[in-house]
C-alpha cells in the first residue's frame, strides 16, 4: 500500500516554508481498520504528511539534487486533535535549515483553527549512488518520476 498524503502545494517560498493540502476522503484503506466506529486519520500518517510537505520543499530548494529524502529524527510530537473523513488538513512547514544532506524544521498541520499536528523534525537526503555507483540509474529514474509528481502538485510555476 502506497500512501501519498498531500493532494496540492498551495504556497512554496524556496529554501524557506512550504503550506500543503490533504483531504481525507472516507474511501482511504487504513481508516476501514482506524477505526472501524470512529475512523479518524493515524497520527503517524499526520506526522508523514508533514515528513512529505518537508520533503518537497528540500527537493524543490535544493534542484531535486537527492532521490532520497528520509525522516532521521523527531522532536516534540504533539497531536492536539483527530482528523475524520471529509475534513481537509493545511500542513504548514518551515525550514529552521536545508543543507547539503540534512534539513530540519517544524510544522503544523490544522484543519481550520484547530491544530491537529505539531513538530520538530530532521531530514537526511542522499542519491543511493553515494552508496553504491551502479544504482546511478536508479537515481535517475526515481528523481524523473519525483518531478513529474511535483508538477500535479505545484501549479504555480
Amino acid at each position: 500500500m502506497k500512501f501519498i498524503l498531500i493532494d496540492k502545494v498551495t504556497a512554496l517560498e524556496e529554501g524557506k516554508n512550504l503550506t500543503a493540502v490533504k483531504s481525507v476522503s472516507l474511501a482511504e484503506e487504513y481508516l476501514a481498520d482506524h477505526f472501524p466506529t470512529f475512523p479518524v486519520l493515524p497520527g503517524v500518517l499526520l506526522l508523514e504528511g508533514l515528513v512529505e510537505s518537508a520533503s518537497w520543499l528540500v527537493r524543490r530548494s535544493t534542484g531535486f539534487s537527492c532521490s532520497m529524502v528520509l525522516l532521521s529524527e523527531t522532536r516534540n510530537v504533539k497531536y492536539k486533535s483527530f482528523l475524520a473523513p471529509g475534513s481537509q488538513i493545511e500542513y504548514k512547514v518551515q525550514a529552521r535549515t536545508i543543507q547539503e544532506s540534512v534539513s530540519n524544521f517544524k510544522g503544523v498541520g490544522a484543519c481550520g483553527d484547530e491544530t491537529i499536528v505539531e513538530a520538530r523534525f530532521g531530514l537526511r537526503h542522499f542519491n543511493l549512488a553515494d552508496r553504491d555507483p551502479t544504482m546511478a540509474m536508479v537515481d535517475g529514474q526515481v528523481l524523473e518520476n519525483l518531478k513529474q509528481r511535483w508538477k500535479l502538485l505545484w501549479a504555480g510555476e
